[in-house]
């Protein structure tokens, strides 16, 4: 599996030569690609062969999907993880759909992980097979005392069991970062593990959200795709200071991206 992985701190996608049927329709080029990957690994994850490498390589071929459509995916931090020992509660703001698909060739290869989600995403029945495969710490959604429990509790077992956790603190995906709906519990899980916490930014808005179906909105080459992961921070006390720095990390880079 470790061919996989971005072996250097930073990507970034070299020029290409773009098809015509890309650029005048990226979105139905993209989508063709997608619904092949999912159903080749929602096949494999239904006769239990959907582990960790095929995982990494369906989140491949969809970073090269994007790609071969015409977007371009900047990534930086990756060192920022690589030389951690042991698990660790990777924390990020939640655009689209594309971080999702993309993250797990980013961590996985590196630390094996899995998502906190909503239970809705678990019994969909495009994804169902494929997200079970990857054992996901489940929410409702509705009763944040339950969605508490069930992370503290569930999140703590994997990353005993050396499973990194990707989680997403906010209600729902989002085009404009909003701190005040970022909660502090990827904080509280890796301050009951006793593990670090890696913080994620990343503009993710070429993928968009639809209208009608969240996972299918539209797809814009002119946008650039940015992930980057700052350095691990270690909680203590509270976890105030840790959670206003992943929050000023997220800011500054947006900002940063942005102003471009």
């Amino acid at each position: 599996m470790e061919h996989m992985a971005f072996r250097q701190d930073a990507y970034r996608t070299a020029p290409r030569d773009i098809s015509l049927a890309a650029r005048l329709l990226p979105a139905c080029v993209f989508y063709s690609h997608v619904i092949g990957i999912v159903a080749k690994g929602s096949r494999k994850a239904k006769r239990g062969g959907y582990g960790t490498k095929e995982w990494c390589s369906s989140s491949l071929a969809t970073l090269r999907a994007l790609e071969q459509v015409g977007v371009r995916i900047e990534i930086e931090g990756l060192d920022n993880f690589r030389s951690l020992d042991g698990p660790c509660v990777f924390i990020g703001n939640h655009m689209s759909a594309l971080e999702t698909f993309v993250l797990p060739i980013l961590i996985a290869p590196i630390k094996d992980a899995t998502f906190v989600v909503k239970q809705s995403l678990v019994d969909y029945p495009v994804f169902k097979h494929i997200m079970r495969a990857r054992n996901p710490v489940t929410v409702g959604r509705q009763n944040a005392r339950d969605d508490l429990k069930a992370v503290l509790e569930g999140g703590t077992e994997r990353l005993k069991a050396g499973l990194s956790i990707v989680i997403f603190p906010q209600t729902t995906r989002t085009r404009v970062f909003e701190p005040e709906q970022f909660n502090s519990i990827g904080i509280k899980l890796a301050k009951r593990a006793s593990v670090p916490v890696v913080p994620i930014a990343l503009l993710t808005d070429a993928w968009g959200n639809g209208r009608w179906l969240k996972d299918f909105g539209r797809i814009d080459p002119a946008r650039t795709v940015h992930f980057a992961f700052g350095k691990p921070l270690l909680v203590s006390e509270r976890g105030a200071a840790e959670h206003r720095q992943i929050i000023d990390f997220i800011t500054g880079k947006l900002k940063e991206w942005e102003g471009r």
